[in-house]
């Protein structure tokens, strides 16, 4: 799978996205992951790709040239490819969305910033907003790491077992269980002794139980969503 992502902050992106397990995959050649520079398509020697709002009003707005030329270019190389915006009008970031961002074999992300975009960028290539929660950021680029991650550990060979992902929290539909590791014993405080025991069918039982009330008592919405699809 390959991500394009249009930004003003290339190398801080791809410096976050060469991490981890997002870093592993990308050296093994299961994903692809390039950071463009907007910048790089302006057309003055300042390399500006912002102007103020037609309208009046505060901040800058990011100019349609630039992004379009860069749109381009990604294009050129990957003609198939998926834009999205990254946007607080834009549907939630879910992992259901997710999942089904899985079939889209290249995705080429828009990072806006300032005040947003020229709404023509919009108009011209995007085919979708994605939002990551309802609050303001900076920039896009937050929100395209945390969409690269999220999509991007879900492909096969990212991670070792599909499982490491299916069992986690919310993609199982509840929140995760409590985690425990050594020592059994910290100052007194123990680890619950089903999860010592061996017996696998009891801790499948506790960690379910305890998935359900946490997640009646902190995501209602999770939880009856959960319930009504096991009736």
């Amino acid at each position: 799978m390959r991500f394009d992502i249009m930004t003003l902050f290339p190398g801080e992106v791809d410096a976050f996205l060469s991490s981890s397990v997002i870093g592993r995959a990308r050296s093994k050649g299961i994903i692809e992951i390039e950071c463009h520079d907007i910048r790089n398509y302006a057309k003055d020697k300042h390399r500006h790709v912002d102007d103020y709002p037609y309208g009046g009003g505060v901040g800058m707005v990011m100019q349609v040239e630039p992004i379009l030329l860069c749109y381009n270019d990604i294009k050129k190389r990957v003609p198939d490819t998926y834009c999205i915006y990254m946007s607080p009008k834009g549907k939630k970031l879910t992992q259901t969305r997710a999942k089904k961002l899985l079939s889209k074999r290249n995705i080429t992300l828009l990072c806006g910033h300032y005040e947003g975009v020229d709404q023509r960028a919009i108009d011209l290539i995007v085919d979708e907003e994605i939002s990551i929660g309802d609050y303001v950021l900076s920039g896009g680029e937050l929100g395209a790491m945390v969409l690269v991650d999220c999509v991007a550990r879900m492909v096969d060979g990212v991670l070792s077992e599909k499982e490491c992902y299916e069992d986690e929290s919310i993609a199982s539909g509840l929140l995760e269980y409590p985690q425990y590791t050594r020592p059994a014993d910290y100052n007194g405080i123990k680890v619950p002794d089903v999860l010592l025991s061996g017996h696998e069918a009891n801790i499948k039982k506790w960690r379910l139980e305890q998935s359900l009330s946490i997640t009646k008592e902190r995501r209602k919405d999770l939880y009856n969503r959960y319930v009504k699809r096991k009736k």
